[in-house]
């Protein structure tokens, strides 16, 4: 049997994590990706970077129809390409994915459809408010939002859904919503039943309305251009007092800027979306690798004939260490050498590469720096070797040269300051401006630097007065003064988790 050269994914809901095992490891082997528009982007940085990507929905800039896509999915196919066919929801309820499988079956072009998880789902789950339940439902309805082609509302027997006992659910704009609550009460639905509006389904812009089947009539009718929702109706719906979960949570509703590098923010932007906030990812800048690498690989060269070498951040380790590794030599050029890291993740991104730690100092300061290595023993006439980035401060050279040690410093890699002119980017000067961000985040001076560098000083002195600003350590805080700008936050330890966890405090202890 052939293997499938299309398949037919369902993203799931909105939150980017709810794809299945296997539709993301179909979309990492894709030749072509072929998308929606309520698709998450992060589920697009899944793609690999030398993917055709082809955005088909009515927002794109060649939007096409479905017959369209249906041949696009063909030739592609045909081309001997692995494509990718990416939906929202799921691609066989109240989707076109159905059409599509139709559609190829008849080519001849081998297939396979991978299950999403549909709105209608994920967002009651996400709302706190089961399907089904004892007592409460035991049958379900689901009712087409519109019909397909011409975007009405749904032609379904009104007559015989309506006095159903169970649970009702649609998902559907707003006007479809309005025509649908109006049919269910005409034809015998009781205005006071429990009912819920959920928009953004899964997504941190989540909201819930709920109330009776009559308060979202009035809801429907009272709210111009209404963000398309699910409707769900019957008693489950008064099971939310007990069972929400995911608008309840700390950070629920706050959008907080992330400014680390592309490469580097998964951490930060996973552990906010786990507190319920909605990231906004902006790097400042982007980590590359050095302009010339004779003297990084003259240091992997010697690394044996040094005392201590000093890792102040993930990057240096990383930098230096797949360098070392990239020939005939590995991590034993390093036996008897004793290694020292600034922080805990520099310590455990060591520890990935196999290697035990000899030190790593209570404060990330240069001088607690040194002043731990000055304890283990006399530095005078020690070899240290320091990769790191092209823009660190000068004070641990300095101090540890002070101290009689024969420093060696190294660029291991170059931190480069990004331009904001990409499509697709958040524009951060007037969501700033009109205060739609909460908290915007820094995890480093040079983070800082590039922020001010995009908006100004001015304006972003100005700009951050009205926001909360979150600084990871002492350093970064420090940035941020020398440019005006407040910190609000700092954590009492200078990593990513600790400072989601100042961030947490901040809202509910305040």
């Amino acid at each position: 049997m052939k293997p499938a050269s299309v398949y037919l994914i369902g993203a799931g809901p909105g939150d980017p994590t709810l794809i299945t095992v296997r539709g993301l490891q179909y979309l990492n082997a894709a030749d072509v990706v072929v998308y929606d528009r309520l698709v998450h982007q992060r589920l697009l940085q899944s793609v690999k970077p030398e993917a055709e990507q082809i955005d088909v929905s009515a927002a794109a800039p060649r939007p096409l129809e479905q017959d369209a896509i249906n041949l696009l999915l063909a030739d592609k196919a045909r081309e001997g390409k692995t494509v990718a066919r990416l939906k929202w929801g799921d691609s066989f309820v109240f989707n076109n994915g159905g059409k599509e499988a139709l559609f190829l079956h008849k080519e001849g072009i081998p297939f396979e459809v991978v299950p999403g998880i549909p709105p209608t789902i994920g967002g009651l789950c996400y709302a706190g408010v089961p399907l089904t339940a004892p007592e409460a439902g035991d049958a379900i309805v689901f009712i087409r939002g519109h019909e397909a082609e011409t975007n009405t509302p749904p032609d379904v027997d009104w007559d015989k859904i309506a006095p159903l006992a169970g649970t009702v659910v649609s998902y559907a704009g707003g006007p479809q919503l309005g025509t649908i609550i109006d049919e269910l009460i005409t034809h015998g639905r009781s205005p006071e039943e429990p009912a819920a509006l959920i928009t953004c389904p899964t997504l941190p812009t989540q909201r819930t309305i709920s109330g009776t089947l009559g308060k979202m009539q009035h809801v429907v009718r009272e709210t111009q251009r209404l963000e398309s929702g699910v409707l769900v109706v019957g008693p489950v719906v008064g099971l939310r007092e007990h069972l929400r979960w995911f608008d309840s949570r700390p950070l629920f509703g706050k959008r907080i800027l992330v400014t680390r590098p592309e490469t580097q923010a998964t951490e930060l932007v996973d552990l906010l979306s786990s507190m319920g906030a909605e990231p906004i990812e902006a790097p400042m800048i982007r980590i590359e690798p050095p302009k010339d690498y004779g003297p990084l690989d003259e240091s992997c060269e010697l690394a044996g004939t040094f005392d201590w070498i000093v890792f102040t951040s993930v990057n240096g380790v990383d930098a230096f260490l797949q360098r070392l590794c990239r020939g005939p030599r590995d991590v034993r050029e390093l036996k008897g050498v004793r290694l020292c890291a600034v922080g805990r993740a520099t310590a455990e991104r060591l520890s990935r590469y196999g290697l035990r730690v000899d030190l790593v100092p209570e404060e990330h300061r240069s001088e607690a720096v040194v002043e731990a290595l000055r304890k283990t023993e006399n530095l005078s006439e020690r070899r240290i070797l320091l990769p790191r980035g092209d823009l660190a401060r000068d004070v641990l050279l300095i101090e540890l040269r002070r101290a009689g040690a024969e420093v060696v410093e190294v660029t291991a890699y170059r931190t480069v300051l990004t331009g904001r002119d990409r499509d697709g980017d958040p524009d951060i000067f007037k969501m700033l401006l009109e205060q739609e961000i909460d908290v915007v985040t820094f995890t480093s001076a040079s983070t800082v630097r590039n922020f001010v560098k995009i908006l100004g000083t001015d304006p972003a002195a100005d700009l951050l007065n009205t926001t909360v600003v979150a600084a990871i350590g002492p350093v970064t805080a420090a940035a941020a003064a020398h440019l005006n700008i407040q910190t609000t936050i700092m954590p009492a330890t200078y990593t990513v988790p600790a400072l989601v966890d100042a961030i947490v405090r901040h809202y509910t202890e305040t």
